[in-house]
């Protein structure tokens, strides 16, 4: 192959990954998604070594009811995760903290709501997307352990809500998280 075919591979699947399908920020209760051929499916295998595979086709979501994210708060009994730099695969560490944050909702009956969050690098129509598929993930990692769908709400901040404001990797690795918050039910 020439290197000029390999360039403009290459440019176009690196366009393609930048630009990404981006989607507005959204809180969705995962109960309210439609199982008919157009719906959404996700299926999440933990492997022993702690990583996950998620399929996902997304068509049409319908959104029910939206919790009010501000009516959630941190709980020391579950721990955020976080993310390589533009990845959104839990890393074997990781999955050992959302075994254990499993653990601990299984014997608590709270609502969940993942909060999908990166650092500031990137556009934030690609940050959202990213933050959405963090949050997605986290979520059909918690479903494979046991925890009901129907309990666990999504939104994704992007870059909106840095914990760290200085401008180094130290301080991006902290932004790129999956954060988990909770509320009692009813």
């Amino acid at each position: 192959m020439s290197p000029l075919v390999r360039a403009t591979i290459s440019a176009i699947v690196l366009t393609t990954v930048v630009v990404g399908c981006a989607r507005r920020p959204s809180v969705m209760p995962m109960a309210a998604a439609p199982s008919g051929p157009s719906s959404e499916r996700a299926a999440a295998v933990p492997r022993s070594s702690g990583s996950i595979i998620v399929e996902e086709r997304r068509r049409d979501v319908v959104v029910g009811e939206r919790p009010a994210p501000a009516s959630f708060t941190e709980n020391a009994n579950v721990s955020p995760i976080y993310f390589d730099f533009d990845r959104y695969d839990v890393r074997p560490g990781d999955a050992k903290t959302l075994q254990s944050d499993a653990t601990w909702l299984k014997t608590n009956d709270m609502l969940i709501l993942i909060e999908g969050q990166c650092d500031e690098r990137g556009t934030d129509e690609y940050n959202l997307a990213l933050g959405d598929r963090r949050a997605r993930t986290t979520m059909t990692y918690l479903a494979a352990l046991g925890i009901a769908a129907d309990r666990i709400s999504m939104v994704s901040y992007g870059k909106e809500r840095p914990l760290c404001t200085e401008h180094s990797e130290a301080c991006w690795a902290i932004n790129r998280r999956a954060h988990i918050v909770v509320k009692p039910r009813g």
